[in-house]
């Protein structure tokens, strides 16, 4: 789909606050409406929805904090044209629990994340690796008190492309440089599930994190076309004038964030908030099938 394709979609999508089945003016697959009535009917399942993370990076400058964003290619089979944060699915690797790690214990994380201990230790380190292999920022350090403050060297990037790879798993990388996880670093923000009548759903968790002192990010995803640093509520601008095609989960993250003066305070902020899983409702009017997010406002940032 192309970009202005995608533009155009989300657009249709915000103004009706649905899709259209079957109505080509919406732009939307009619296989969306058609799956919803079968699941409403009882006559298919929702697909299970694959465990995922993603990390809000954020840097602290005069103007107010800014955060990092990726625009997925047009190619993509999920969220293709799409402005989002880094993150992706977990590997089933990313539960060894051999994993060097410093900070909140994962217990502590299962029980904020309402998860298992497994599924926790999985998410978190799925969420550092993912950051990792999608900006080359690291959060882990010597010791746990430390941070490494530089990953731009060949080296570096050779381990980074090994774990793109799966060649290695982050434990591995991790014992290799002598390092531990740092999840102290991380501060738990949000569920998203993606709805129920999607063939590619995800269940994510978002986290916010600062940058690292002396790290920089690096435009290294291979999912990603374009890159970009932006004050959270300039970038809703950028949405709203159709120049950055965003999905609710990041319109609504940024919304919160845009409050807030910088990354000290999103942390904080964090540390406050419920973890509850955010699913988008479908319903039918006639032909139509509405969307709504519980307790979401304008879920696609038109105001």
């Amino acid at each position: 789909m192309e970009l202005d394709s995608v533009r155009r979609t989300i657009r249709r999508m915000a103004e009706t606050g649905s899709t259209q089945a079957g109505n080509a003016r919406a732009g939307m697959p009619a296989s969306w409406a058609e799956r919803a009535r079968a699941i409403i009917a009882g006559e298919a399942e929702p697909v299970p929805p694959r465990r995922a993370a993603t990390v809000v990076l954020l840097r602290e400058r005069p103007r107010g904090a800014e955060a990092y964003l990726l625009r997925r290619h047009t190619t993509m089979k999920f969220a293709a044209g799409m402005y989002a944060f880094p993150g992706g699915g977990v590997d089933p690797r990313d539960a060894d629990h051999s994993v060097a790690w410093a900070g909140p214990e994962p217990a502590e994380w299962a029980e904020r994340l309402g998860t298992t201990v497994a599924e926790a230790r999985a998410i978190v380190c799925a969420a550092v690796r993912e950051t990792f292999e999608e900006s080359g920022v690291l959060l882990a350090g010597p010791d746990p008190t430390t941070v490494v403050s530089d990953t731009t060297g060949a080296d570096w990037e050779a381990d980074r492309a090994a774990l793109v790879a799966r060649e290695r798993t982050f434990t591995e990388f991790l014992a290799g440089r002598d390092l531990v996880l740092r999840s102290d670093l991380l501060g738990a923000w949000a569920r998203w599930i993606t709805p129920e009548f999607e063939d590619r759903r995800y269940d994510t968790w978002f986290f916010v994190a600062a940058l690292p002192a002396g790290q920089r990010t690096r435009d290294v995803s291979g999912e990603a076309d374009r890159v970009t640093w932006a004050r959270p509520a300039d970038a809703l601008a950028q949405h709203r004038a159709q120049e950055m095609a965003m999905l609710p989960p990041t319109i609504d993250t940024l919304r919160h964030l845009a409050e807030l003066a910088d990354p000290a305070a999103a942390l904080a902020a964090a540390a406050e908030r419920e973890i509850s899983p955010i699913m988008a409702q479908g319903r039918f009017d006639g032909d139509r099938l509405v969307l709504e997010w519980p307790g979401i406002a304008d879920p696609f940032g038109l105001r």
